[in-house]
């Protein structure tokens, strides 16, 4: 598999599974194969989640990167009997960060459902090709990520606004607005992935979606008042 599909959704999904290290090798900087160079973004995408992992308190040492080509055997055992090494000095996941277990799954399930948040606020950085290796530790800094996560945006679609056009509701990747024809739209907060994908399709002429930030998002409407009434309806 090609380093370039590296996700955070695949790295955080082996830590919540109970490994204690993972171990990605990518071709090296400047000899793919490809276009698209991947393993500058396997990069950009590693440098993230180590920072994401210093966050929800796991020890970054726990995830590592190395540049390799085909021909280079020994040099990927020596790295991979040097990562297993570390590893077991580091301990068992989780237990040696003074981690509850079910308290981190829940940390990894939190971030995991952020992910696409978290990938269209740096987009712009995780399509970087550092060149340098000075560059690689203060490429994404814990302050910057701190503040990343504190202000996850909710999003809300106002009762008085929808229309009912099913719009949002359709392109909602986690089909997490209810509603449907001649129904007002709700937002399931707990599924929503904070992707912002209904607001940036709700009709201009309409702007029902809010996006919220720093405060709370206002209840959702009860069930029997969700039917919409067209104001040229009404008596």
């Amino acid at each position: 598999m090609c380093s370039g599909r590296i996700d955070l959704k695949f790295i955080l999904r082996a830590f919540s599974n109970g490994v204690d290290g993972v171990f990605i090798g990518g071709c090296r900087l400047g000899e793919c194969n490809y276009v698209t160079h991947g393993n500058y973004h396997a990069l950009t995408m590693v440098l993230l989640c180590r920072r994401i992992m210093e966050h929800i308190g796991l020890n970054p040492e726990r995830l590592r990167l190395e540049f390799m080509s085909s021909s280079d055997g020994i040099r990927f055992a020596a790295l991979a009997n040097d990562f297993s090494r570390k590893v077991k000095e580091l301990g068992p996941f989780g237990s040696s960060e003074g981690i509850d277990e079910d308290e981190l799954k829940a940390k990894i399930e939190e971030v995991t459902k952020l992910i696409p948040y978290i990938k269209m606020a740096q987009r712009e950085k995780l399509e970087s090709r550092l060149e340098n290796e000075e560059k690689y530790e203060g490429f994404f800094t814990s302050d910057e990520i701190e503040k990343l996560l504190s202000e996850v945006p909710s999003f809300y679609i106002d009762p008085e606004k929808c229309q009912a056009c099913m719009i949002c509701s359709r392109r909602c990747p986690v089909e997490a607005i209810e509603g449907g024809k001649k129904r007002i739209h709700v937002i399931d907060q707990d599924k929503c992935i904070k992707c912002g994908t209904c607001f940036e399709v709700c009709p201009p002429r309409f702007g029902a979606v809010k996006k919220i930030s720093g405060e709370p998002v206002p209840p959702p409407i009860p069930e029997e008042e969700r039917v919409l009434i067209r104001k040229s309806k009404k008596k």
